[in-house]
């Protein structure tokens, strides 16, 4: 299995995840002045559908199949850690970019202090989701060793 195919196939393990503790977190009433689906629409003016869409394909095939492609570069450590490590880096982004293209400033600053904070906790569980998945598809579908060319000299 490519590195490319586990990354998406742990994205959207991740994403389930992610989009789960969101639902709950709406459910519960928790700091609904901070909803990311909200966000998408009021970002590209697009339909609810639309942004939960964008919420998986962000989830699953962007930083699901960046992370496949970085574990050959990354240092041998324990996926979950990697998984962590890459949940930082997206949430960074999200903070830097996202959120101003939101309206809602750098770090969420408009939506208020627990913005930084909420969206930092999703990004750690879709990290170490994702982490996890990815290191028990390498575990049980290792990539294929490459064959020999049966051109290439033998002696």
């Amino acid at each position: 299995m490519s590195n490319s195919l586990r990354g998406m196939l742990a994205g959207l393990v991740a994403t389930l995840v992610l989009t789960a503790v969101m639902l709950l977190k709406t459910s519960m009433g928790l700091w609904p002045e901070l909803n990311l689906i909200r966000l998408l629409v009021n970002l590209g003016s697009i339909q609810t559908v639309a942004a939960w869409m964008d919420h998986f394909i962000v989830g699953v095939v962007v930083w699901g199949m960046l992370f496949g492609g970085l574990d050959a570069m990354w240092e041998s450590r324990a996926y979950w850690l990697k998984g962590l490590i890459f949940g930082v880096f997206a949430w960074l982004v999200m903070m830097i970019l996202f959120m101003p293209a939101a309206k809602a400033g750098v770090f969420g600053v408009r939506i208020g202090p627990i913005a930084a904070l909420v969206t930092l906790g999703y990004h750690l569980i879709y990290g170490l989701v994702l982490g996890v998945a990815y290191g028990l598809l390498t575990t049980y579908y290792p990539a294929k060793a490459r064959e020999k060319s049966s051109a290439t000299p033998h002696g």
